[in-house]
């Protein structure tokens, strides 16, 4: 005879399924959070006491009831979307997060002519230790956090991965799969790339890490004014995996700097 299986959490009707019918009018929304992301908002949970769930739904009431303005909200939102924001974006943006054709003046050397532009690829980002062709450490990049940011610090660093992490699993399986047996000694920044890293929006099969100063595609035909940007990069294959449209562009200037644009930045309408 099977096994029944029993619930794992005592109920008054362990023989039914719970459920929570939504009062009339109410709509679901879903929104996708990174993994730094969900952990913050746990992290404030825990000490509220409330699931997750709750602590959103506490944030629309705030709004319904006057708590929280719109626009206290609206300007947390952009400076959120600003911290987001770490090589900045050609262009400024309206109030849709949609750029307009007004150069960012941080870019001004893009549209001077001054730097190399590549193909901006979709994954996470990771550094790679090499020595004698053989790959000794494998780090991701971490963000500062909130009170670290209110101390000034802004950009994020490098940190080891765990091989008993979860939330590491797929970086290290990356950098396993990846040759590096004629790299140079040093440090390579990489985006970790494949079937579980990101949505794998180039369609790989197989997990790789790909060295920014070694094989990122070079885009030597990459026009620089916003019409020739958005006709480009709406046809724009990628290098890096044919038959899939490349997801933006990064310029690299010789000193360090750097700026990008990506296709989905353009008005959808347009």
């Amino acid at each position: 005879m099977d096994e029944v299986r029993r619930p794992g959490r005592p109920r008054k009707t362990p023989g039914q399924l719970a459920r929570w019918t939504p009062p009339e009018g109410w709509s679901r929304l879903v929104a996708w959070l990174s993994p730094e992301e969900k952990r913050a908002l746990k992290h404030v949970a825990v000490e509220a006491d409330v699931a997750v769930a709750d602590l959103v739904r506490a944030l629309a009431s705030g709004l319904v009831d006057g708590v929280v303005t719109a626009d206290e909200l609206i300007g947390k939102v952009r400076r959120g979307a600003q911290v987001m924001e770490k090589i900045p974006t050609l262009f400024e943006r309206d109030e849709h997060f949609r750029v307009v054709d007004r150069p960012r003046p941080d870019c001004a050397w893009v549209f001077d002519g001054e730097g190399s532009p590549t193909e901006k690829l979709d994954g996470s980002n990771v550094r790679l230790t090499v020595r004698s062709g053989q790959l000794v450490r494998v780090e991701k990049r971490r963000n500062p956090s909130k009170a670290q940011k209110q101390q000034g610090i802004v950009d994020g660093w490098y940190v080891d991965t765990d091989d008993h992490a979860a939330e590491d699993k797929w970086i290290l399986v990356a950098a396993r799969h990846t040759d590096v047996s004629d790299w140079p000694d040093g440090e390579h920044p990489c985006e970790a790339l494949g079937p579980r890293v990101q949505g794998n929006p180039l369609g790989l099969e197989e997990h790789t890490c790909v060295p920014f100063n070694l094989h990122v595609p070079a885009l030597l035909d990459a026009p620089r004014s916003y019409s020739e940007l958005q006709d480009y990069l709406a046809a724009l294959e990628s290098r890096f995996a044919p038959g899939h449209l490349a997801e933006g562009i990064v310029f690299h200037h010789p000193d360090g700097r750097r700026a990008k644009i990506k296709r989905k930045d353009f008005p959808r309408s347009a």
